[in-house]
Formats: structure tokens, C-alpha cells, sequence
């Protein structure tokens, strides 16, 4: 017990005063460059003080062209002597007086090194601070970007489309990347951002004190990229729970890999928050594609901020009429579906049903052009309306090369389209394909490199409906990927090519880098998916107005209604060229809402946006060639 108390004892030895007092040396040192500075001008008045009071005390006098009345006269030389080191070479008087200033003089040396040495430290560490952005981004009703990866360069080119119409717009983006290095990415891969100001910071949105530096509470809204890394989601929900851990503030969009983290993200996120699954959303859109060729290029201008968009619109004067009566009430608005006031939406509802107090759902040029929209006066050819019946649609026959974390989602989205009778054949090198429980499709699974030819020879590949290549990016990095996907498109370029547009197998790509999109449509890609590029559209509507989620998860579900591009002899006889408004007329009879048309290969038109036309006026003529497509929502 005795021992113990001595143990105790040792531990409880107090600290000397030397120990005391270095201690609170070292804690005021720790305060920076201002804590540096003030010891060193402390040093400096007590070396003058020292000095003048010695000369005063020893009775040496300079010379009489150095004489400065009283101490406070030996103070001042004493100061000039040490921070001047040219004074002492004007000293006069005796030896042992000018000795004792050139021993001031060199330890001011010292000090004034010192302290010239602490300044330039200290402003380059402020310089350092603020070329890393550490300053707190004073912005309201800004957009807060939260991540980084090659998303943010299409989120940043949208939002300044979107922020056309605003005053003093600003996007900022916080990421554990060099704010230099963003801003300079930005600059040069976005190039002209329409008065839109871009402002970086340093740091970790897992962090609260970084997040602050966003001012996020101020935001419009906040986007969370998914970050790289084996555990990405992680990352996304710790995020959200920095983010909504005080309650309010502005909406949330974030994008979750794994469609097993979603209903965690949900409960972390709460109302504030969409969350948007990566992985299923390009599956579906990967299948809706490779189902008709040029769906892409409807599903891009509907979700980029250039051109036509989607909006809510409310005209009291259309309350007593039925949706079929709406939608052929604009000339350059279409209307696609009906909101309920419970804030139900749905798309291309019965055509029967009663605005009443519903808001539309329109593709418009822009909102601003709604309340004051003319109405159609566009005349209807009754005698060029199509009523025959029309086939139903026959088995499928697709070809898939490739295999990734999203083939199995895309695997289950064909069974969701196809006629029972219908085949699915996967080639793949790389990956394990783990094909799920199918209804409609029989698939087989075949080993192979599908960037050699003699694979693919093996194939007969003309005799496919649909050919979906997809990316090796589980496997390879993100260029190697695309190049092996490029490799086979070039094969099934020469395989197919040499047959006419429409009697060929649709062939749909996903490419993970948007730069490598025009070397694809070199090989005569129907379309190209992006996986990032069509992510990021998405992810910047929702940004400027969250209630477009439900319109968004009605347009790419099997189950709603869905984009569709069918032959326009279904709809209106071939001759001479007709109104949309006609178009428009066959399709309400069918029971489903014309978007648009897609021209021919052979039209004069067919090269802009790959003879796509969303949202024409109803006035305006459409040829009908053969090859021709009507682009409507429908029930499949």
C-alpha cells in the first residue's frame, strides 16, 4: 500500500516554474504569425532599453553630430542603431561607444531578420490559405456542388443555362481537390459559362466546419456526387447526414451506386432529399434505346436546360377540358401530363379526363413563354389520319457484349419490354454475368473477346433486333474501356454496315467518357449512352426543381409511360406533307401524346440533333417518308 502511495505520489509531481513558463511560451507561439511578431518587437523594446540605459549608466557619449538630448534621445539612438545597421557608420565619439553600437546594431541584425523572416512566412501562409479557398463563399440562393469527379463539368455547363435569366448567379463547389486545379479544370472544359460564377473551396463535405464554407443554408440547392472509391455510397450518406443534421434548408439531389443503399440514403435524407440511382436509371435508359433508334437524343433534349424542358403550368381557362382537348391547345407548348392537387403526377393519363384543377405537365421553350402561350389554330386533315389497326409487337431477338455492374439491371429491363418467345444472348470476356430470373427473355451466356472479329462472326449478327454493347468498367479503367467498347463497334460497323438505316439491327453503346461519343458515331452507332453525361442532366434539373422526380421515374419506368419513336405511316397516310397538328390528332385517337417527330436519314433535316424534333409547333409541316418516325408517350 506504501509503494502504491509512492507511485502515486511520483505521478502527481508538480510542474517547476521553469516548466510552467515554457509551457505558456510555447501555447502563445502557437497563435501564429501575430504571436511571432509581437515577441520579437517585445525583444527589440527591451534590447533598446538595455542599451540606453547602459550608455546612460557607463556615461559614454557619441559625438557631438550624434548628440539627441536626454534618455529619450538615448532611446532613439539606440532604436536607430537597431534597426538601422548603416547608423552606426555616421557614429562618432569614443572607442568604446561606437564598440557598444556595433554590438547593437548586430543583434538587431538578428531581429530585424527575424522578423522580416516571420512577415514573408506568415503572408505566404495567408497566400497558401486563400489559394486553397478557406474563406467563407458569402452567395444566397446559389447552387452548392458537393464532390467532384467529370459529372461536374456538364452540372456546371446546364446550371449556367438554367441561371441565363438570373441576377448575379453562382455555383459553388466544395471537393478535397486543389482550388486552382478546379478552377482551371472549369475554365477550360466548360469554356463559356454565360455569367454564371464559379467559386471553389478546399475541403471535405464529410467535414462541418468545411461544409460551412459553402454557406450551403443559403443555397437554392445542394448536389452530392457519388465519389470514387470502394465504398462510394458511404461517403454519399454520411454526407446527407452532415447536411440535414440541423433540420431546414434548401433541397437536396444526390446520386446513390448501389440500388441496396437507397431506402438508407431515403431515411437519412428525409423530405428534403431525391435521391437519384445511378445504376438503374442508365440501365433503363440503355434498354429504352436500344429498343429505338434516336431515343437518346428525345431523352437528352428533354433533360438538358438547352432548348425545350419540362414545366408545371396551371390555365385556369383549360379546367373544364378533357387531356385531350390540352394537349392540342398550344401552338409551341406540349402538354404530356396532368398533376393532381394532391400532387399526384402522371403522364399521358386517359384522354378522357378532366383537367379540372390539375396543373399540366408541358415541354416549352421556357417557362416564361407558358403565361403568355398562343393558342393552336394549326388546321387537321381528317382524310390523312391512319385508323387501321396496327400489329401488335412481335418476339425480340438481342445480342449483348459485355458485361458490368449494370447488366444485370439491363437484363431485367428487357424481360420488362419483350414478348414472352423472346431470346437474349450475352458475350462477354470479363465479368461474371449473374443473370436474374427472367419471364419473358431465354438468355444464354457465352464466353468470348467481343473486340476480335472472329468472335462476332460466330454470331449472326444481322439477324439481331438489338445489339447492346456495354463497357468493361469493372474491370478496366475508363479509357481502356471505351476503346475495347470502340474496337467491337468498328466490327459490327463492317459486319452491318453495308445494309440500309432501318433494316439493320438497332446497335446502342454506353461509353463512359463523353469525348469518346463522336469516335463512336464514326462506327454508325444508333446511340450512344453516357453514363455520367446523362446523370448529370438529370442530377441538374432536379437541382432547380425537385417535383420533376416523379415526371422523370414515370418517363424511364416499364411500367408508366415511356418515350416511343413509331413509324409515322401508323399514324398519318403517306403523300403530300401534312400539319403536326395532324400528327398530334392521329396519336390523341390512339390514346397517346405526341412529343415530336424524328426525320430520315435521307431528309435534309436528319443532321440536327440526329433528326430530332421535340416540341414543333403544330403549324408546322411534316413530310411523311417511309422512314420517318412520331415521337409519343405511350403504354407499352
Amino acid at each position: 500500500m506504501q509503494q502504491g502511495n509512492q507511485k502515486q505520489g511520483k505521478a502527481r509531481v508538480e510542474p517547476t516554474g521553469g516548466a510552467k513558463l515554457r509551457y505558456w511560451f510555447d501555447g502563445t507561439m502557437a497563435r501564429g504569425t501575430s504571436a511571432l511578431v509581437a515577441w520579437l518587437a517585445v525583444v527589440t523594446v527591451a534590447l533598446i532599453l538595455v542599451f540606453a540605459v547602459f550608455v546612460s549608466l557607463t556615461g559614454l557619449e557619441p559625438g557631438q553630430g550624434n548628440v539627441k538630448g536626454g534618455f529619450l534621445g538615448r532611446v532613439l539612438t539606440t532604436f536607430f542603431h537597431t534597426l538601422d545597421p548603416g547608423t552606426v557608420a555616421g557614429d562618432s565619439g569614443t572607442w568604446r561607444y561606437i564598440a557598444t553600437m556595433l554590438v547593437l546594431t548586430v543583434a538587431g541584425l538578428f531581429i530585424v531578420s527575424a522578423l522580416i523572416g516571420v512577415i514573408a512566412t506568415g503572408i505566404d501562409d495567408k497566400l497558401a490559405e486563400l489559394r486553397r479557398g478557406r474563406s467563407l463563399v458569402i452567395e444566397k440562393d446559389h447552387t452548392v456542388i458537393l464532390g467532384w469527379s467529370d459529372s461536374v463539368f456538364a452540372i456546371v455547363r446546364e446550371l449556367s443555362i438554367a441561371n441565363e435569366s438570373r441576377k448575379r448567379p453562382a455555383v459553388v463547389i466544395l471537393a478535397e481537390q486543389d482550388k486552382v486545379e478546379m478552377e482551371e479544370a472549369i475554365r477550360e472544359k466548360v469554356g463559356d459559362l454565360k455569367g454564371t460564377r464559379v467559386v471553389c473551396r478546399t475541403g471535405s463535405a464529410l467535414d462541418l466546419g468545411d461544409l460551412a464554407l459553402t454557406n450551403h443554408g443559403l443555397a437554392r440547392s445542394i448536389i452530392v456526387l457519388s465519389p470514387g472509391g470502394d465504398e462510394p455510397d458511404s461517403e454519399v450518406i454520411k454526407t446527407l447526414l452532415a447536411l440535414t443534421h440541423d433540420g431546414a434548408g434548401p433541397h437536396i439531389v444526390a446520386e446513390i451506386q448501389d440500388p441496396q443503399n437507397l431506402e438508407a440514403a431515403r431515411l437519412v435524407g428525409g423530405d428534403r432529399t431525391v435521391i437519384v440511382d445511378k445504376r438503374e436509371t442508365i440501365a433503363r435508359l440503355i434498354v429504352q434505346t436500344s429498343r429505338q433508334s434516336g431515343a437518346a437524343a428525345v431523352y437528352t433534349e428533354l433533360f438538358d436546360f438547352d432548348g425545350d424542358e419540362i414545366y408545371f403550368h396551371s390555365d385556369a381557362s383549360l379546367a373544364g377540358s378533357t387531356f385531350a382537348e390540352a394537349i392540342t391547345a398550344y401552338e409551341t407548348a406540349s402538354v404530356i401530363g396532368l398533376v393532381s392537387p394532391d400532387g399526384y403526377v402522371e403522364l399521358n393519363p386517359a384522354m378522357d379526363t378532366v383537367v379540372g384543377g390539375s396543373e399540366l405537365v408541358v415541354v416549352a421553350e421556357d417557362d416564361s413563354v407558358l403565361a403568355s402561350a398562343a393558342r393552336s389554330t394549326a388546321s387537321v386533315d381528317e382524310s390523312r389520319i391512319n385508323t387501321a389497326a396496327v400489329a401488335p409487337e412481335a418476339t425480340s431477338k438481342v445480342l449483348m457484349l459485355g458485361w458490368n455492374e449494370r447488366a444485370a439491371t439491363v437484363v431485367r429491363e428487357l424481360d420488362e419490354y419483350a414478348q414472352a418467345g423472346s431470346t437474349l444472348e450475352i458475350l462477354t470476356e470479363l465479368g461474371t454475368p449473374d443473370v436474374p430470373d427472367l419471364t419473358n427473355l431465354t438468355a444464354t451466356v457465352t464466353r468470348g473477346r467481343t473486340s476480335d472479329r472472329a468472335t462476332l462472326d460466330r454470331f449472326d449478327v444481322k439477324e439481331y433486333d438489338q445489339i447492346i454493347v456495354l463497357c468493361y468498367s469493372d474491370e478496366l479503367p475508363v479509357q481502356r474501356a471505351d476503346a475495347r467498347t470502340l474496337v467491337t463497334l468498328l466490327h459490327l460497323r463492317e459486319i452491318v454496315g453495308d445494309r440500309t438505316k432501318g433494316e439493320r439491327p438497332s446497335v446502342v453503346s454506353e461509353m463512359l467518357d463523353d469525348r469518346n461519343r463522336a469516335l463512336a458515331q464514326v462506327a454508325h452507332v444508333d446511340d450512344v449512352i453516357v453514363s455520367d453525361e446523362i446523370l448529370s442532366l438529370i442530377l441538374s434539373q432536379l437541382s432547380e426543381n425537385d417535383r420533376l422526380e416523379a415526371v422523370f421515374q414515370d418517363l424511364l419506368d416499364a411500367d408508366g409511360a415511356e418515350i416511343y419513336l413509331r413509324p409515322v405511316r401508323d399514324y398519318v397516310l403517306e403523300g403530300e406533307p401534312v400539319t403536326y397538328a395532324t400528327v398530334v390528332a392521329s396519336a390523341v385517337r390512339r390514346g397517346e401524346t405526341a412529343l415530336g417527330y424524328r426525320v430520315s436519314a435521307e431528309s435534309d433535316d436528319a443532321d440536327a440533333n440526329h433528326g430530332v424534333y421535340v416540341n414543333p409547333a403544330k403549324s408546322a409541316m411534316f413530310g411523311v417518308l417511309p422512314a420517318d418516325r412520331v415521337v409519343v408517350l405511350a403504354e407499352s
